[in-house]
């Protein structure tokens, strides 16, 4: 009896595991950094129960919780957020709307819901959202993106809209860091360059203006001028050294510090009541510190190979929704990684924004996780194509080899 060569049964894609592992790896680098930098913190205040482990625990935490959303949506085809985009894009303007009126104030800024001890951030939500808004209505759009007004215009009125809710916190940073990732994922989408740089003209007119008049007009008993003050302090660290540059002053104090081989872990100086928040917006300068030149480059190394890992999953996705999802999300980390480390170096004005996985802080994190989650399903899709390519040509050399066995 002749049998013929079976064909193996495909399943789905794997993820690309060299990304989950440098996501593992960044998380876990994090959660390491910030129990370095809050520890002695946490332990002499009140406010953290004089709990040396006050602030890793709920990092480790939101990690656990993070990962489970990143399995979750590592096994969700990323096709499905195609469908459900409006729905996630709809709450999210909801609570955007919502979280001026009645959500509670930290330094300044009224951007979080106070649920218990859980704190919600809805700017975080709004990233990703607008990331998976704007990829499945280009991708509907086609070649009529290419047009300004049934095209590029709609996309800008809904970019701005949720822009200047976030701008209403106030967050600039955030928001300036979503209007980036827009842009880029426009960009990707196809969009006429001309049509690109008029709409980027008029944003940045507008938002100087919207500066310009917010740092000179005091506001909700906070002076509105300290927007400038940050501004001054970039320029020249050392004419404010008490208030406005001062900060800057501690991160660049620890940076100095930390020379070439660094202090050692958990001997940073900076951190011990000097530098604002080393746990959160200023942790990477205690990294510069504690593991000097060396270390902060070998991170650095590492970042930005996941950050070129995941921008090439986007571009090896055989879908187009798929591309710009990716991109967006690959962009936007970068993006706020950039301007975390910028600021903290003096590269850029401080914006008081997050370095993403690193940086204390549990919607950030777990949003940061759920969306590499997506990027591995991207990831998925290719490695499923490649297999099915792979199969294909070994089935056919297999049939080539094939000899019949004949009966004696």
């Amino acid at each position: 009896m002749q049998r013929k060569p079976s064909s193996p049964k495909l399943s789905k894609g794997t993820p690309d595991f060299q990304l989950l592992v440098l996501t593992l790896l960044l998380v876990g680098f994090g959660v390491v950094m910030v129990f370095s930098a809050s520890s002695n913190t946490a332990a002499v205040s009140k406010d953290f129960n004089f709990d040396a482990f006050y602030f890793v625990k709920r990092q480790l935490m939101w990690a656990v919780l993070g990962f489970i959303a990143m399995l979750i949506a590592m096994n969700i085809p990323y096709q499905f957020y195609k469908k459900w985009f409006l729905p996630l894009f709809i709450v999210t303007a909801v609570l955007l709307l919502l979280v001026p009126y009645f959500g509670v104030s930290i330094n300044g800024a009224r951007s979080w819901f106070r649920l218990g001890k859980i704190s919600l951030q809805p700017t975080e939500i709004a990233k990703i959202a607008i990331v998976l808004y704007l990829s499945a209505l280009i991708t509907k759009k086609g070649e009529k993106f290419r047009e300004f007004k049934r095209g590029l215009f709609p996309v800008m009125i809904i970019v701005g809209f949720v822009i200047g809710l976030i701008m209403l916190q106030p967050d600039f940073g955030s928001a300036f860091i979503l209007a980036i990732t827009a842009g880029i994922i426009v960009i990707a989408g196809g969009a006429n360059l001309k049509h690109i740089f008029n709409c980027a003209l008029v944003g940045l007119l507008g938002v100087i203006t919207v500066l310009g008049i917010n740092m000179l007009i005091p506001s909700s008993g906070t002076d509105g001028g300290y927007r400038m003050g940050r501004i001054q302090s970039w320029l020249d660290p050392f004419h404010d050294a008490q208030n406005a540059s001062y900060n800057l002053l501690q991160s660049l104090k620890a940076i100095a510090h930390g020379g070439w081989t660094g202090a050692g872990f958990g001997q940073s100086i900076q951190k011990l009541l000097y530098l604002p928040y080393p746990y959160n917006d200023f942790i990477f300068a205690v990294i510069a510190e504690e593991l000097g030149f060396i270390g902060t480059t070998i991170f650095l190394c590492f970042y930005a190979y996941f950050i070129f890992r995941g921008l090439l999953i986007a571009l090896r996705c055989p879908d187009i929704f798929g591309t710009l999802v990716g991109v967006g999300i690959i962009g936007n980390i970068a993006i706020q990684a950039f301007i975390n480390i910028g600021g903290v170096t003096r590269t850029i004005p401080i914006t008081g924004v997050t370095l993403p996985f690193i940086s204390s802080g549990g919607t950030s994190l777990f949003i940061t996780m759920a969306s590499v989650g997506i990027l591995l399903s991207i990831s998925r899709e290719w490695n499923r194509v490649s297999q099915e390519k792979t199969t294909r040509k070994t089935t056919v050399e297999h049939r080539k080899d094939y000899r019949p066995i004949r009966p004696v």
